[in-house]
């Protein structure tokens, strides 16, 4: 199954808010995000919101605010980020309110990509290590103490064990070029994807994300000169 469609560099990316305010917001939140919120300073930082199995469900930005904090979300998974939540919050003195906001932390698919950021399109069931190196260490504490979906990722981080799906930014001409050097080596994608998962159009051709099994990562340049792959670690 390929993407749904190519987008254009300065395509919106729509953002919400899960506000969870009241005087547990804190505890409940260190047991439901990967990010430990006592070491955010007043500018905020990226959390995982996981799944109960480890796989990333959604990634947020979190701010403190008067009476809790807030966690700005991709829109188009603001409710299923709230069922998430939601699912936890049993007799926990704090709220969870979700709206659209007008801005997040990029605001263009165009600088999604750019700034080699997962979004929608790329949470398909993966681990946070599959993200790379980068992404583990600025959304997940390994000190902080038990959160839900710890166990396989931080599994995976004392035993350095290698994950099966690597996350990638890829440039060439068309979609297809792309998507058959990604998939030319290892097995099918995640549920079924093309190895690409979102791309805008640029003057050269295309800027994309996507994801290749560890097996391809060695030789990719000899598959096809026109694309450019670089491994996000």
């Amino acid at each position: 199954m390929s993407i749904e469609r190519t987008f254009e560099e300065r395509e919106p990316f729509l953002w919400s808010r899960l506000a969870v305010r009241g005087p547990a917001s804190e505890t409940f939140l260190q047991g439901q995000l990967s990010q430990d919120l006592v070491v955010l300073d007043e500018s905020g930082g990226w959390s995982s919101l996981l799944e109960p199995n480890s796989d990333v469900l959604a990634t947020c930005y979190v701010h403190a605010i008067a009476d809790g904090y807030e966690l700005l979300v991709a829109r188009s998974l603001g409710e299923r980020a709230l069922a998430r939540l939601r699912r936890f919050h049993l007799r926990v003195q704090c709220t969870i309110e979700l709206e659209d906001v007008a801005r997040g932390p990029f605001n263009t698919v165009g600088e999604q990509v750019e700034q080699r950021e997962p979004g929608p399109a790329e949470f398909v069931g993966l681990s946070p290590q599959c993200y790379g190196e980068s992404f583990v260490e600025r959304t997940v504490s390994f000190t902080k103490g038990c959160f839900t979906g710890q166990e396989l990722v931080a599994r995976l981080d004392a035993r350095g064990a290698s994950v099966p799906w690597r996350f990638v930014r890829a440039q060439g001409p068309t979609l297809e070029v792309i998507d058959a050097v990604l998939s030319a080596k290892g097995p099918p994608h995640p549920q079924g994807l093309s190895g690409v998962t979102s791309a805008v159009r640029r003057d050269a051709g295309l800027d994309a994300l996507g994801f290749i099994h560890r097996s391809a990562v060695e030789g990719l340049d000899a598959v096809d000169e026109r694309v450019q792959v670089t491994v996000i670690d």
